[in-house]
């Protein structure tokens, strides 16, 4: 089976409901990113952070899975599917993909402030001050805070690297580290971005499918077939 590599962002999850960061209306503009998403916000409020990550997790517990992620999962009937993804949320795994790697962490997993190998599924949304670890520490959420490092971008850069076809979708390829993932794409291997809005400078090697996350799936599946 060739392997296909998925690099995902926000924009595949926008469509079952879930709230990006940076487009008009997200989470950016409601809340200072530096009070949410930071060491430094935990140590100075960690009341908020904790219920800025629940509102998150709530709403994710009410979202299902959409076409996109559907569609992705269907292709491993043909390929060896990876997916690098750079949102916390599960509905890549729940549409049925068997094996996504997190850039940024995971909204349903907690883990230790005292040993960062402890970490605990949520079965729950609300993840409350006085929730401790087996050490007897506070839980934080699972996530990859701004000035943290992105410690699974190794295993992200082998799985570029093995990739016979590359797909970008949702995502606006502004993050980094994850936007420089691309870069290490092998010579001669096809690189499809799903975007209803691609950038304009965009290398002319590069297959864009201007639409949607279910609809450029959709289209990418028909591409592949043929």
């Amino acid at each position: 089976m060739r392997r296909l590599v998925v690099l995902s962002g926000a924009g595949i999850s926008a469509e079952s409901g879930l709230k990006t960061f940076r487009d008009m209306g997200g989470l950016w503009e409601q809340y200072d990113v530096t009070e949410v998403a930071s060491q430094e916000a935990w140590r100075r409020n960690p009341e908020l952070v904790l219920r800025f990550y629940n509102e998150r997790r709530k709403q994710l517990f009410e979202c299902e899975p959409n076409a996109g992620h559907i569609g992705l999962s269907q292709l491993q009937n043909d390929y060896d599917v990876r997916i690098i993804t750079q949102n916390i949320d599960d509905l890549h795994e729940r549409a049925g993909s068997r094996n996504v790697l997190h850039l940024h962490g995971e909204l349903k997993k907690a883990r230790s402030t005292v040993d960062e190998s402890l970490v605990y599924d949520l079965d729950n949304w609300e993840l409350k001050p006085g929730d401790c670890c087996e050490k007897g520490s506070q839980l934080r959420p699972h996530v990859v805070w701004f000035g943290e490092p992105v410690t699974a971008i190794p295993d992200a850069v082998a799985l570029v690297e093995s990739a016979d076809i590359m797909v970008v979708i949702g995502t606006s390829l502004n993050v980094y580290p994850a936007a420089g993932l691309l870069n290490y794409t092998r010579e001669n291997v096809p690189v499809f971005l799903i975007d209803p809005n691609p950038p304009f400078q965009v290398s002319p090697e590069i297959h864009i499918i201007a639409m949607k996350a279910g609809a450029g799936v959709a289209e990418l599946q028909r591409i592949l077939k043929h």
